[in-house]
């Protein structure tokens, strides 16, 4: 079968065959141009950028809660982690990064909303030689958040195991822009019906989820997540151990650390948590098909819930005012 002869057409007409679709894009700069659009049908990346076809690059994604970023210094210094493993340099210096994200956020005009921050080699070769980039190029854009509030602890997720092998090595503790396995381990819950999937490593030892950090609280108080080695070191979990470690001051657990957790222990335990950016903190009532604990959510959930509820409020020094 033959396919229909295309048009070879002009700049102007392809831009105007562009479909016209509402995609909640709200805003986004591109180093590129070095200016901001609030035009959903122009915020392209070129197609020789290596992060497009190579995954060549890295990123970040934040959230404005009420017209202010929350927690962006962890987020800038992780992206600048990623940065020096990949010998990727930094086009802006770091100072004037996070002016730019506030004022792309601030032309977004939404005062709740997620920013992703995607830092890429460059463009210049369509080929895999990383030195063939012209330099390296920063794109900020600001989309929708379905679920901004933070009232209550949620009533509970279900986790199932994942058959998706986990990350080796660095490309499990950087933010890279290739995350096929994460958009499989995605596909995945989707397919199998529950809210999440989380890895094992190759001694089933607890990895992580398609974009969320996992950790559990035993039956003698002792909160554990998996070592940072073998998985993103994910900004909500740092701050979730930091308050466990405040609630063992306090002698609310016993043990806060990170350590290696096999199948046996997430099965006993009293709680499970899921942790991120969109989710929060989340506890997980079912894991593997079977309730953890006495399937509803625990009283250490709900206690970094609440110490992280109480860091998205105006007075908070987490919080980078935009609007």
């Amino acid at each position: 079968m033959t396919a229909q002869k295309k048009q070879v057409v002009s700049r102007d007409e392809w831009l105007a065959r562009i479909p016209s679709r509402d995609k909640k894009l709200y805003a986004m700069y591109s180093s590129v141009t070095d200016c901001i659009v609030t035009d959903q049908s122009i915020m392209n990346v070129p197609v020789d950028d290596h992060m497009v076809h190579r995954g060549d690059g890295v990123f970040e994604s934040f959230k404005c809660i009420d017209g202010s970023l929350y927690n962006l210094e962890d987020h800038l210094n992780r992206l600048k982690k990623s940065c020096e493993e990949l010998g990727i340099e930094f086009p802006v210096p770091l100072e004037a990064m996070g002016d730019i994200i506030v004022q792309t956020v601030r032309a977004g005009g939404q005062p709740n909303a997620l920013v992703r921050l995607l830092l890429s080699r460059g463009q210049g070769t369509m080929g895999v030689n990383p030195y063939a980039c012209f330099h390296p190029e920063l794109y900020i854009v600001v989309y929708e958040m379905k679920q901004a509030s933070m009232d209550k602890l949620p009533d509970g997720v279900s986790v199932a195991l994942s058959k998706v092998p986990i990350k080796p090595g660095m490309f499990a503790r950087v933010k890279t822009c290739n995350y096929l396995p994460n958009v499989l381990m995605k596909k995945e819950a989707v397919d199998l019906g529950v809210d999440f999937t989380v890895s094992l490593d190759e001694n089933r030892f607890l990895g992580e989820g398609a974009t969320e950090n996992i950790g559990i609280v035993t039956r003698g108080k002792e909160l554990f997540m998996p070592p940072p080695e073998r998985v993103l070191a994910g900004t909500t979990a740092k701050r979730a151990m930091e308050f466990a470690l405040q609630l063992k001051a306090e002698r609310v657990i016993t043990n806060a650390e990170f350590r290696s957790i096999n199948l046996g222990a997430v099965r006993s335990a009293a709680e499970v948590h899921i942790y991120g950016t969109t989710p929060n903190i989340t506890p997980v009532t079912v894991f593997d098909g079977k309730p953890v604990g006495d399937g509803k959510p625990g009283p250490i959930a709900q206690r970094l819930f609440d110490m992280l509820k109480a860091e998205m409020i105006p007075e908070s020094t987490r919080l980078t005012p935009v609007f």
